[in-house]
């Protein structure tokens, strides 16, 4: 699985790309962040954080992209920044008719240190230590782009398993349907056809 992981920000937005599946050896295959100036208008802002994800796109065809899921901050300001560069990322995504899922900081943090409760430096040397780095990414932004990719592939199977499990379970109990052990499902309903019951 290759997942384009997105540290969302209309200063600073990290992207970081990963190749592996879960319980092996994952693979960094590119780092970086999508600059935009804080003094530019903020359409051309997003025009910017756009481009830059498209070519993210363009270069590396992942399966997946991992967003950082935007949460309640005091700096409102902040928080609108942040929650139009995850709009434009997953914009970008769908339009390609790519999967994306959100992950809390702290579902990050946790799957990527052990602690939801990590700070940045601890999250950047996991991701170091993981990917087989010489040096945690700069800046900050980056490093967490790459836990986020790498928390999506570590807990995609075990998602995967329980959007199977609940899916299952509303077949089943779906209104109308009955169904006795070893039996057919049957719908409990019946079609006439020309006078008779099919």
């Amino acid at each position: 699985m290759r997942v384009l992981g997105v540290d969302p920000g209309l200063t600073r937005c990290g992207v970081g790309v990963v190749e592996g599946v879960a319980g092996r050896p994952l693979t960094m295959l590119g780092v970086g962040v999508v600059r935009t100036p804080a003094d530019a208008e903020l359409g051309d802002r997003l025009v910017a954080v756009e481009r830059g994800i498209e070519q993210w796109l363009d270069e590396h065809s992942p399966d997946r992209v991992a967003v950082e899921r935007v949460f309640a901050q005091h700096n409102v300001r902040t928080v609108m920044g942040t929650a139009q560069a995850s709009a434009i990322a997953m914009l970008c995504a769908a339009r390609r008719g790519i999967p994306v899922a959100l992950h809390t900081p702290s579902e990050v943090k946790a799957a990527v240190t052990g602690s939801g409760r990590a700070d940045k430096s601890q999250v950047g040397a996991m991701v170091t230590r993981l990917l087989r780095l010489d040096a945690p990414p700069k800046p900050a932004d980056a490093a967490d782009a790459l836990a986020l990719a790498i928390c999506h592939i570590w807990r995609a199977p075990a998602q995967n398993r329980l959007q199977q499990a609940v899916a299952a379970h509303r077949t089943q109990a779906a209104p109308g349907v009955s169904r006795t052990p070893g039996a057919p499902r049957t719908t409990g309903t019946s079609r006439t056809l020309k006078g008779r019951t099919a």
